[in-house]
């Protein structure tokens, strides 16, 4: 797989669970306030194998593994060899996915325990957002999760989005796409822009 890194213990990555992140480097979306803009590009080969002796060296301190990037359904094949060798290990499974591969969600339905999905913006930002035109897809990948997780194959989904100050107007119609859906507000760091305080974010989610 191409690594971009690996971080043994996190309580924050999934919310209620201690848990291994695992980062796959490199994303087909240039978003303009990634924190990971390093693992957006760059080569850094590693085995499966590696990666899982990692894991299983902190098993007995969490209880799943999430597999962040870059984009980590990008690399579908090692992260399915990886989900499966997890769940072997008795972990939970969850990932944080931009959503660009459908034909990849389809194939991660039954397989992981938890999608934490980005909806960077309103449909029709996301070249503006992203850099790319992806927004067909991530709308796809949101109705396979969507229905999934109302099947009972999918336990846990919920949407992210990431709110950077002067964009806070896309946040209405991101969580009208996402009615239904847990939704989760992200603070964005962008440049010298000052954060949200606390009250904004209140005022948003409320």
């Amino acid at each position: 797989m191409n690594f971009g890194g690996f971080v043994p213990l996190s309580t924050v990555d999934w919310h209620g669970r201690a848990v291994c992140t695992v980062f796959f480097r490199g994303c087909s979306a240039q978003c303009f306030y990634c924190h990971n803009k390093h693992l957006q590009r760059g080569e850094t080969r590693v085995s499966t194998d590696r990666v899982l002796a990692r894991i299983e060296e902190n098993r007995f301190l969490v209880s799943g593994v999430v597999f962040s990037g870059g984009e980590c359904t990008e690399q579908i094949r090692a992260l399915r060899r990886l989900a499966a060798d997890c769940r072997d290990l008795g972990l939970k499974v969850g990932i944080h996915t931009n959503g660009a591969f459908p034909e990849n969600a389809r194939n991660l339905i039954g397989e992981v325990d938890k999608v934490a999905l980005d909806v960077k913006a309103p449909w029709t930002h996301y070249p503006a957002v992203t850099g790319v035109t992806i927004a067909r897809q991530v709308e796809e990948s949101l109705a396979l999760y969507r229905e999934a997780h109302a099947a009972g194959t999918l336990p846990e989904f919920e949407v992210v989005h990431t709110v950077v100050r002067g964009r806070e107007a896309d946040v209405p119609a991101v969580a009208a796409v996402a009615e239904g859906v847990n939704l989760v507000l992200q603070q964005g760091i962008w440049g010298r822009v000052e954060p949200l305080t606390l009250v904004e974010f209140q005022t948003l989610a409320d």
